[in-house]
């Protein structure tokens, strides 16, 4: 009588247990993605400023205004190549920029 007491009650410590797990792994998930959206957010935040911040020379700036780049985090996702008027001496300098301007942050 009393094993079977013992593994009802086992059986629901384990039923609790994986439940308890779950509901763990759920919010860890939950929790990464709030992170990655938090960190998106402030990268947006933070390049929030116009490409002259950047000290481009006239040139670039000029072709990346051409091009709508009129802030910083629309330089997010772009491919340079694509930019009419920028080549490889341009965007390397652009580039470096972009470096510095998020080493500073």
């Amino acid at each position: 009588m009393d094993d079977i007491a013992n593994v009802k009650e086992n059986f629901e410590n384990i039923n609790n247990n994986f439940e308890y797990d779950l509901y763990i792994s759920k919010v860890r998930k939950e929790l990464v993605q709030k992170f990655i959206d938090y960190q998106n957010t402030m990268k947006y935040l933070m390049a929030d400023a116009p490409i002259a911040t950047l000290c481009l020379p006239p040139q670039t700036e000029k072709a990346l205004l051409d091009h709508g780049c009129l802030r910083i985090y629309d330089l997010f996702d772009l491919d340079f190549v694509k930019v009419k008027g920028l080549g490889v001496v341009r965007i390397r300098d652009l580039t470096a920029r972009l470096d510095q301007f998020f080493s500073m942050l």
